[in-house]
């Protein structure tokens, strides 16, 4: 019969491993987050001082707190078993983010917690831990307490965790670009934090208050990825599944084309996650944002898609269903949800399209005579300049037979070296910097002027017509006030 052998890690080389697992600074501090949430937490400040001998971040919060018990399983390495049922409004999972959180941007790890009024404290610390290769932590005295860093912002109740000898946050770097370096972070901070904990932010999720987060005093703004406030923005009819005896909320939204979104929506979306190319799910948990951007291989990401979003809600009792991981930030959906969302997004994919090429159609049929047409033949899509363009039959009936040979030929190289991919490429990631070329006061006088001799000579000139032509240019769509006083004196 075998023999049982009791075979412990090495803590040195364990704790060393598990500061690898993939946590970058923004996804580490939101899974501290999650705790001061969990705790009933209003008001979490995130503050770090990379100044001095000893650079220090930490995180306060006004939670409930902990007694010298409860401190110590928080620091015990699983906490709580993940099959174990939670409270309704948990965000953790395996007992681990804590530690394995912190152990991924510092080497010591500190936790001080306020409950009633009563103090107490204690410390992981690597340095300590691969010395003794033993799993050795320190309980700290009340005057070890008090000398902590941040623990003057500490109330009645609350919890400050404060990390210490942050060996990942400089990336080695020791020169004047490290204050630089660590305020790019603390803005990647700031925007992760915005849209993974935006509906507690706007106080959206319900049964909580409302939670406010600063970063080293500045607010972090809720970033709505479903831009709801806007009125372009469609709100299609929410799906529920049932799997056993739980639901799951999915609620599609198609987003508004971003000419209907003011310059201050745009600047605000597009600068904190790629808002016209980011499609796909957004899956919570509990309100948290767990994951998104991804159809989960059940459609691939395109034009038919681009502008659709689908929020998926489920509880965290179907955390084993979800294949959530440690860092929770990724979670794949069981496969009658898979089976649902297939569903939903072939609904969606039309009206998608629809609203992202909606415009591009509606700058054909705005005027009689485009100067590009649109042919959609059995296997291809092709854009060529209309031969028919007032501009162009001018052009012609100027040319000889050679001249005309020599048109046709540069009208058909023009349209077949339409740099179509490059369009494409800036026009998904920057569509508001797409523009014709900008003219000067001056140049639009001149362009105008050439535009009425070239159709009408010397002759009667019909302001209708006129209109139309320069329209179907859009040279001077960003010109309205100049071209309708040109119009104004020089048709009256």
């Amino acid at each position: 019969m075998a023999r049982e052998h009791r075979l412990p890690p090495s803590a040195a080389s364990l704790s060393a491993s598990m500061r690898d697992l993939g946590y970058s600074l923004e996804t580490a501090i939101a899974d501290l987050i999650d705790n001061s949430i969990s705790a009933e937490a209003t008001r979490i400040e995130i503050n770090c001082d990379p100044t001095g001998e000893s650079p220090t971040l930490a995180i306060i919060d006004n939670g409930k707190g902990m007694d010298n018990d409860e401190i110590l399983a928080a620091m015990r390495h699983g906490a709580a078993n993940p099959r174990s049922e939670r409270a309704p409004s948990d965000l953790g999972r395996f007992g681990l983010g804590l530690k394995t959180a912190s152990f991924s941007q510092c080497r010591r790890l500190t936790v001080i917690s306020a409950c009633n009024g009563v103090q107490c404290g204690a410390e992981w610390n690597l340095d300590l831990i691969d010395q003794q290769d033993d799993w050795i932590i320190s309980l700290l005295e009340q005057g070890e307490i008090g000398e902590q860093p941040f623990v003057g912002l500490l109330g009645v109740n609350g919890t400050a965790v404060i990390w210490r000898n942050l060996d990942r946050l400089f990336e080695e770097e020791n020169t004047h670009a490290r204050d630089e370096l660590v305020s790019e972070k603390l803005d990647l901070v700031r925007k992760h934090l915005a849209l993974v904990f935006h509906r507690f932010l706007a106080g959206e999720v319900k049964g909580r208050k409302k939670v406010s987060i600063t970063v080293n005093g500045h607010f972090v703004e809720p970033f709505d990825p479903f831009c709801r406030k806007n009125p372009a923005t469609q709100v299609l009819p929410e799906e529920v599944v049932r799997v056993g005896d739980q639901a799951v909320h999915m609620q599609p939204y198609i987003l508004p084309h971003h000419s209907k979104l003011s310059a201050r929506e745009y600047d605000f979306y597009q600068s904190r996650s790629e808002f016209l190319s980011n499609q796909g799910a957004y899956i919570y948990r509990n309100g948290r944002l767990m994951a998104w951007g991804d159809w989960f291989r059940l459609v691939p990401k395109g034009e038919a898609t681009k502008l659709a979003r689908v929020q998926i809600d489920f509880p965290n009792s179907m955390d084993e269903a979800w294949t959530i991981d440690i860092r929770k930030s990724r979670a794949r959906p069981p496969r009658a949800i898979r089976e649902r969302l297939r569903q939903v997004i072939d609904q969606i994919c039309k009206r998608s399209t629809r609203v992202h090429r909606g415009r591009g159609q509606k700058l054909f049929e705005e005027v009689q005579s485009p100067l590009w047409e649109r042919y959609a033949d059995h296997d291809c899509i092709r854009y060529v300049l209309n031969s028919e363009h007032p501009l162009i039959l001018k052009l012609l009936a100027k040319l000889d037979d050679e001249g005309r040979g020599i048109l046709d030929v540069l009208r058909e190289s023009i349209s077949s070296a339409l740099p179509v991919e490059m369009i494409y490429s800036d026009f998904s990631t920057h569509p508001r910097e797409v523009k014709p070329s900008a003219l000067e006061g001056q140049e639009v006088l001149e362009r105008l002027k050439a535009l009425k001799k070239i159709l009408f000579d010397n002759g009667e000139a019909d302001a209708g017509v006129f209109r139309q032509v320069m329209q179907s240019t859009r040279m001077f769509d960003a010109y309205t006030k100049a071209v309708e006083q040109f119009i104004a004196e020089e048709f009256s």
